[in-house]
């Protein structure tokens, strides 16, 4: 009977797991072959009948054949890190300045599509906010609390700019809210990008992955406007 073959992907990375996808097709069709190739009497290395894992080794290295417990213990460990809680907590600090932002252009905005641009905001950013907030307790933030300088994290507004915002009006305010949101996207981004390269959790990087995309999209929007 030929091996069940498993596939195991290491890689986090959207755009290298696709890559990985590709090269693990390969490899388990060649493992299938010699499966079906192998003498009647044998069994393969693992264990006759037993799952296969083909595991895709760090980049300049060959695939590793391993078995069903071999692979458990292999496989990435998701205990959240040092980056993962940071990111947790800072991103919701960030999160609610923009949404502190965001209230103001109801009443003070010039135009219909800043308005609309800062409802879609607050409307994205609230649930990511809850989320993070859920990931915490879920995985005992309180415990990894950091003294971090909010002030410094990447595109805050200071509260000068802040000031100015609440104090514009009307074309004023658009032009500025616009200035201000995009470099705090910008910001988001890069704190994102940096939790998908520290950071260890998967729950983490689905938010981090989603807070680029939902961003990107967003920052275009602006700078068209």
């Amino acid at each position: 009977m030929p091996q069940e073959v498993v596939v195991l992907i290491h890689h986090r990375s959207p755009r290298v797991r696709r890559t990985a996808l590709a090269a693990v097709a390969a490899l388990a069709v060649v493992a299938l072959g010699a499966c079906d190739s192998g003498n009647d009497g044998e069994t393969g290395a693992k264990g006759g009948g037993g799952s296969v894992v083909v595991a895709p080794g760090k980049p300049g290295e060959p695939a590793k054949t391993l078995s069903a417990e071999e692979a458990v213990k292999a496989a990435p460990d998701n205990t959240p890190n040092s980056a993962d809680y940071m990111y947790a907590q800072m991103m919701i600090v960030h999160h609610g300045q923009a949404l502190k932002m965001t209230e103001l252009a109801g009443a003070r905005a010039g135009s219909r599509p800043v308005k609309l641009l800062a409802e879609r905001i607050a409307a994205a950013q609230k649930p990511e906010i809850a989320a993070m907030e859920g990931w915490l307790k879920n995985n005992g933030g309180e415990r990894h609390l950091n003294g971090h300088d909010h002030g410094t994290m990447p595109g805050m507004a200071t509260e000068a700019q802040l000031t100015q915002l609440r104090a514009a009006k009307g074309a004023a305010f658009d032009e500025l809210f616009l200035k201000l949101m995009t470099t705090h996207h910008q910001g988001a981004i890069t704190m994102a990008t940096e939790v998908l390269t520290d950071g260890k959790n998967v729950q983490v990087e689905e938010m981090a992955n989603e807070v680029i995309a939902q961003q990107t999209v967003e920052m275009s929007r602006m700078r068209s406007m």
